[in-house]
């Protein structure tokens, strides 16, 4: 299982720190596996956020993220974690992480074989 944490209220210009979890069966594949950050927003359909490879040292973002988000991992916690400054209103939606079925940072959604419960994360103007 996969649970993400760390959403809230912000202002815009604002940070946050979101940390995704695994435990029991996913807990013993995630260090092999690259992990991505996906959001949801009212009315829209989930989009890539960003991603990173099995060892952390690589990862890919999407466009409207890259430069003010940074996602990283501690394989020996089972855990990744998205850190994002610079806050916007239009970053508000639940945020999603998930297991990837290859050891590479993919954008691809349906490379990604286990999804975790989502967080809020709200940016006011």
């Amino acid at each position: 299982q996969l649970q993400a944490s760390g959403g809230g209220l912000v202002q815009a210009g604002e940070s946050l720190r979101l940390s995704c979890a695994a435990s029991g069966r996913t807990a013993r594949t995630v260090s092999n596996n690259g992990m991505g950050w996906f959001r949801q927003a009212p009315g829209k359909e989930r989009e890539f956020v960003a991603a990173i490879d099995w060892r952390g040292s690589n990862s890919v973002y999407a466009d409207s993220v890259k430069g003010r988000f940074t996602m990283s991992r501690d394989n020996a916690k089972n855990a990744v974690y998205l850190q994002m400054n610079s806050l916007k209103p239009e970053d508000t939606a639940i945020y999603y992480c998930a297991v990837s079925q290859s050891s590479a940072a993919t954008q691809l959604a349906r490379l990604y074989r286990s999804w975790g419960q989502g967080t809020q994360v709200t940016v006011s103007s």
